[in-house]
């Protein structure tokens, strides 16, 4: 058999990048696998195998590795799964925080003359179940790196750990009755709980970054109704096949992608192709799965299920670009992997050098484990999740939700800024953007119109009915009202024959645009909808032209000005039609305009900026979904779609355009902050190492270097709880 097979395995037990690339290794080994693609955000393996094979052959090798492999299960399992190891980790964390507390308080208030110190047995007992019980996964992942030859962090705690713990207890047997011995049961337990706080942090992401894929999945109906022979059945998705013939009621989502073979109605096609104004269908036209039908029902010949559909590759555009992200973590580990043997010689050396010159070997011991302490990563895990945490924090207050510590790092080197347009500079709702009476009389115009519109639901039925509010003009009931299917309305007023609708309305009653012709030539070409009221009756004739289109947002044209004061440029990408877009973009001074782009291309746009910069995406809806991951930074705005929200980095709580810039700031500097702890969090071993290996900083003085460590890179981070959004005038809603 010449076809391939792809497998989906959920994989547990990576903690790190380098355990994903262990994974693909190992099943990349397998005879008859093609590629292998391991995501960390959602822990899945996506195997793509020639011909047929047994799933179980691929777990196999997965277990060999040293993880765990399993077959899909359901949505619901999954989740389930995921909140319960996630409670898990979070009742480790607790723990582990109320156990080492009582050892870190005495070594802090020692130097202000406080002796609190617990007797040897209490620390023993508080520190062996955080080195031993919460610590296992520590021990798990570092004997895994070693038997993959690599070095990870996770390798360098167990190592610190086990050398501070196991010198206490040294210390503690050996010390004689009566005596109170130097132990450094503290250093291993507070190490242990703060890098258990920065897995917890971690896994907590992972789950928000999987629920970008599960929103968009729920997007997709389940059942529709086939009609065969004129009977309707009703059958689940998985049961359609291509040409078959789906009824789809008002109100309902398409469940496939196809084309209308009867009926005539409007689809809200927002969230998949970024079109604000609900698009006509009729016979012949295509209709999108995902999209909502309007006020008819169509019958609907199938052309596209399953993966093929619109909606199942927006789906695996955001899966795709997210996998494409790299982990913070593998910084982290490729700092881990110099890192780690460097330090590991550096004690060896220490312990020889310090024996071969002639010191006792519990000399050489101690200096030896002095450097191990002082070198495990305290303050260097701490360093970016403090700065994160009280950034995050302070963000919040104002109305900026950051949920990607890795958008709020690289936030800082934004160049250039990628606007959706629809519900993102604009409200997202049309309005009355020009209107011309032939007789000049406007108003009259407008009173007519709504009188026709009035107790419709039409989006833009509720735009002419908002102008007569704001004029405050009287709208009369029109008598034998009626709905002119995929034209517009038509009814009595005063015994007049009056109808309102598009260019189709107007040719069927054998009208031109006359003097309105120049108008709504121009009205077009900006992008607006255009509609016509016409007298009917014995001598039909035109009355008035109404040019509907998208408003700005109040505070556009001040993020985008913003943004250009801080030499960033600010680009339009649009589904909507060219001219709407570039009435939009000269009115903000946006030079960069890209329109009539679909979802697919969208996130290759973003990702052809990206060569030439660092690009933030703003965007509201579905449609904008892929372009969102595929930036180096997804913003998406407050009102939007829950799928944007997930599979942006940064969510704003509010559609404030003057939230974005605002967002870059709280971003630079958390970013500063993190930069000032990593840098005090390597002087302190750049300068305790040595210090410790010349037999000059004992593991006492070792485990209160680490410590303040720690607490100068906590408080530097707190300084961030001061800012406040400058540009903003109204930060609280």
């Amino acid at each position: 058999m010449n076809g391939s097979t792809t497998f989906d395995l959920p994989i547990s037990g990576m903690t790190c990048a380098s355990c994903a690339g262990r994974v693909e290794r190992a099943l990349g080994k397998v005879p008859g696998v093609q590629s292998v693609s391991v995501n960390l955000a959602n822990e899945r393996a996506h195997i793509e195998v020639l011909g047929q094979m047994d799933p179980s052959v691929l777990i196999a090798a997965v277990d060999k590795a040293g993880y765990t492999a399993s077959l899909p299960q359901t949505e619901t399992k999954t989740d389930a799964d995921q909140a319960q190891r996630l409670h898990r980790e979070r009742w480790s964390l607790t723990l582990a925080i109320v156990l080492a507390l009582p050892l870190v308080v005495p070594m802090l208030v020692q130097p202000f003359g406080l002796h609190w110190m617990l007797p040897a047995w209490v620390q023993f007992a508080l520190a062996t179940p955080v080195q031993f019980i919460f610590g296992a996964r520590f021990y798990i992942a570092a004997w895994k790196a070693v038997r993959a030859g690599a070095g990870n962090m996770d390798l360098l705690v167990a190592i610190g750990t086990s050398a501070g713990y196991g010198l206490s207890l040294y210390e503690w047997l050996t010390a004689p009755a009566g005596s109170m011995p130097h132990l450094y049961f503290e250093a291993s337990a507070v190490v242990i709980a703060l890098v258990l706080l920065g897995k917890y942090l971690e896994s907590r992401a992972k789950r928000q970054t999987a629920s970008a894929i599960r929103a968009l999945e729920a997007l997709r109906p389940e059942r529709a109704i086939r009609v065969r022979e004129g009977q309707e059945e009703d059958v689940a998705i998985s049961a359609l096949t291509l040409n078959d013939l789906v009824l789809v009621k008002p109100g309902e989502r398409f469940p496939v992608d196809g084309e209308v073979v009867e009926g005539q109605s409007h689809a809200d096609e927002a969230l998949i192709s970024g079109e604000s104004l609900p698009v006509p269908k009729q016979p012949g036209d295509k209709v999108t799965g995902g999209a909502i039908n309007g006020e008819g029902r169509l019958l609907v010949r199938t052309l596209a299920l399953g993966a093929e559909s619109v909606l199942a590759r927006i789906i695996r555009l955001v899966e795709d670009a997210q996998a494409a992200k790299a982990p913070i973590q593998k910084l982290v580990d490729k700092v881990s992997q110099v890192f780690v043997p460097t330090v590991l010689v550096l004690a060896l050396i220490t312990l020889l050098g310090w024996w071969l010159y002639g010191a006792s070997l519990e000399t050489a011991i101690i200096n030896a484990v002095a450097v191990l302490v002082i070198a495990c990563p305290c303050a260097l895990g701490l360093a970016t999740p403090t700065a994160i945490m009280a950034g995050t924090g302070v963000a919040a207050r104002h109305g900026i939700l950051i949920k990607d510590a890795e958008a709020l790092e690289r936030a800082h080197a934004v160049s250039a800024v990628v606007f959706d347009k629809t519900g993102t500079l604009t409200s997202g709702t049309p309005k009355i953007a020009h209107l011309a009476a032939v007789d000049g009389n406007q108003s009259l115009l407008l009173q007519q119109a709504g009188a026709l519109q009035r107790g419709s639901e039409h989006p833009l039925a509720k735009a002419v009915l908002d102008a007569c509010n704001e004029q405050g003009l009287k709208v009369e009931d029109v008598s034998a009202s009626q709905s002119l299917t995929g034209r517009g309305i038509a009814g009595t007023l005063d015994g007049r024959l009056l109808a309102l609708g598009n260019r189709r309305l107007l040719e069927e009653s054998g009208l031109e645009a006359g003097d309105l012709a120049a108008s709504a030539k121009h009205w077009e070409a900006e992008g607006r909808t255009l509609s016509w009221l016409i007298e009917q009756g014995a001598q039909p004739r035109v009355l008035g032209l109404f040019a509907f289109g998208d408003t700005l947002k109040p505070g556009a044209l001040e993020a985008v000005t913003q943004l250009k004061a801080r030499h960033i440029s600010s680009h339009l990408l649009t589904g909507d039609n060219r001219g709407s877009a570039q009435v939009v973009a000269q009115a903000l001074g946006i030079d960069d305009v890209h329109a009539e782009v679909l979802p697919a291309d969208k996130a290759a746009t973003v990702a052809e900026l990206k060569k030439t910069g660092v690009v933030a995406m703003v965007g509201d809806g579905i449609n904008d979904a892929p372009a969102l991951a595929a930036a180096d930074i997804g913003i998406a705005m407050g009102g939007g779609t829950d799928v944007a929200m997930h599979a942006a980095g940064i969510t704003l709580m509010r559609g404030d355009p003057r939230l974005v810039p605002a967002a870059l700031e709280i971003s630079r500097k958390t970013y500063a902050k993190i930069r000032q702890n990593l840098f005090w969090a390597f002087v302190y071993n750049l300068i305790g190492i040595p210090l410790a290996a010349f037999g000059l900083l004992n593991p006492v003085l070792a485990g209160a270097a680490m410590a303040l460590s720690s607490v100068s890179v906590v408080s530097n981070a707190l300084l961030l709880k001061t800012w406040k959004p400058k540009d903003l005038e109204d930060p609280h809603p």
